[in-house]
């Protein structure tokens, strides 16, 4: 058997973790004040900050060597050329091609891709500048007010976080809606709140039958009808992102309203293609452009930079570090813009779908953690929730601190408030309070000895939190773009060294197919399947109370 924990330095790396786990960070900074010169780095509208990290200079070049070893470059050029490195589909993996603003060839099993993706793109212009100017009306001809994108995972949690984080910047055009979990409680409040002859549905299901996704489209249409009397009155209202032409047609969703998707772009991935159409919608396709805009600037930056500046890469060897090194099995994504609340979600999809795995290219168990447990939420609310834990826990959780120089909106001193709380918080989480700082500060208070020895150790803050800190120039749909594109590398730098396959979701598969079995049992007396004691009793009690 061979895995990464064989390579030389991975070994290194493992000495190297022993000592790390006996040094401050503290006495790292005061050791070298050139420490964030030698650990930040940049791009346009992007600052990286990697120096409350717990590695030191020979950590470092050590983590550059794995790189090396694991052979990213070469990895990276059979990405972005079409080979199939998604190896358990035998699938190419091209997202980087949705975003190709250089235009450059690409032929993949015959295909121009890039024609392919260009041409697709030229579509969803025509048919959302169509839509916001009014000329596409419905069937009793009035223009389109609101638009529901119907999807779920990949199909939803993308252009939900894009739209979200760029909201503050989209005109009154086009109000969007989105609709991905199967209990009702959403589509109901969805559907409350739109009139049917002014609403455009998106339905985004590559195969047109994922469950979620056609089990809310049914309850839409069925709604729809309600008011239009009409089937042919679908067309008007209805359009799909699918492969499936055939169970598009169907439904009721004529050809030339179906934006098409290829095998080669796995969900989690997908928001640069015709599964961003409703950021489109919603902000205009100039400012789609400029999403793909940004996330090609990163695109180049991964492609050119050498490991050492290498933003994704370098985000990739730290998650390794924290996780398969130092025994750290979750992070943190903290967001202090209000318009980024949704990227921890986003990034729970990306990382842990990506890369929660546990065979290597092989199939053969590694014994090594891999993906963290990646959760979060905006910086201030998270403050006054959960940094408890993060600051004094005895389990210690590595975050990315995420802020803007510039905010959306400027409101008196907010955005000053806003920003001290992500400096002071970092700074915190790196340096602690030690015993004697407590001492003084409760002294200073005119405590009494007596007083600061009950108190001591219940104020102490032990720092040495590793935290990373992004600071974007401003959150504008350029900078949407290259967030999401460096997170979208960091995964695949992440997968390849620690060499599981990023681009599968058997875990997700699994749950989708008993779902369906226990579906056609809930629905269906006759039917029954095997299952465990437990399973078997929850079936039964659901069965026996839900008409109760």
């Amino acid at each position: 058997m061979s895995n990464r924990s064989q390579l030389a330095s991975w070994q290194a790396l493992q000495n190297s973790a022993a000592q790390m786990k006996q040094t401050h960070l503290k006495t790292l900074f005061a050791q070298d004040d050139t420490r964030f010169d030698a650990f930040s780095t940049q791009i346009p509208g992007v600052l990286f900050d990697y120096s409350k990290q717990r590695i030191d200079k020979a950590i470092f070049a050590q983590l550059i060597e794995l790189a090396k070893e694991c052979d990213i470059a070469s990895w990276r050029d059979k990405m972005f050329s079409g080979e199939k490195i998604n190896i358990t589909e035998e699938r190419a993996v091209l997202h980087t091609a949705l975003r190709n603003r250089a235009h450059t060839p690409l032929v993949v099993d015959g295909e121009d891709v890039t024609q392919a993706v260009d041409n697709e793109l030229a579509k969803i212009k025509t048919f959302v500048e169509k839509v916001r100017s009014g000329q596409w009306v419905g069937y009793t001809g009035k223009a389109v007010k609101d638009v529901v994108s119907i999807g779920v995972g990949g199909s939803n949690l993308g252009p939900q976080m894009a739209t979200e984080a760029l909201k503050a910047l989209a005109d009154d055009t086009l109000n969007v809606h989105y609709v991905s979990n199967a209990d009702g409680v959403q589509i109901a409040s969805v559907l409350k709140a739109i009139d049917p002859e002014t609403t455009l549905f998106v339905i985004s299901s590559k195969t047109f039958t994922t469950s979620e996704t056609m089990t809310n489209a049914k309850t839409v249409v069925d709604w729809f009808l309600q008011t239009a009397k009409d089937d042919s009155a679908i067309a008007k209202h209805f359009v799909a992102v699918s492969t499936n032409l055939e169970k598009t047609a169907a439904f009721g969703i004529s050809d030339e309203n179906v934006f098409t998707m290829w095998d080669w772009v796995g969900g989690r991935f997908s928001l640069w293609s015709a599964i961003g159409l409703p950021i489109a919608l919603y902000l205009g396709y100039d400012a789609f452009e400029a999403i793909l805009e940004g996330a090609f600037e990163v695109d180049e930056h991964f492609k050119t930079a050498p490991f050492e500046q290498n933003i994704p890469l370098i985000m990739a060897l730290l998650s390794v570090w924290n996780t398969s090194f130092l025994g750290f099995t979750s992070q943190a994504i903290l967001p202090y813009d209000q318009a980024l609340h949704m990227l921890p979600a986003y990034l729970q999809q990306g990382e842990m779908e990506s890369n929660g795995k546990h065979v290597n290219f092989a199939g053969e168990t590694v014994p090594y953690t891999t993906v963290p447990i990646i959760w979060g939420m905006t910086g201030i609310n998270g403050q006054h929730a959960f940094y408890q834990c993060l600051h004094q826990g005895n389990v210690i959780v590595p975050a990315d601190f995420i802020a803007s120089v510039k905010p959306q909106v400027a409101v008196d001193k907010h955005h000053d408030i806003l920003l001290s709380n992500f400096l002071a918080q970092t700074e915190a989480m790196m340096s602690g309070v030690d015993a004697q700082q407590v001492t003084e500060d409760l002294a200073a208070k005119g405590k009494t000895q007596a007083q600061i020895d009950e108190l001591l150790n219940h104020k102490i803050h032990q720092g040495n939190r590793p935290t990373t800190s992004i600071l974007l120039d401003t959150v504008d749909a350029k900078t949407v773009g290259r967030l999401i594109a460096l997170y979208e590398h960091k995964i695949f730098c992440q997968g390849i060294i620690l060499e599981i396959c990023s681009f599968d979701q058997w875990g997700v598969e699994l749950g989708k197919g008993l779902a369906s079995k226990i579906e056609s049992e809930l629905t269906d007396d006759s039917v029954k399947h095997a299952h465990d004691s437990s399973t078997n009793g929850l079936i039964a009690y659901y069965k026996q109370h839900r008409t109760q």
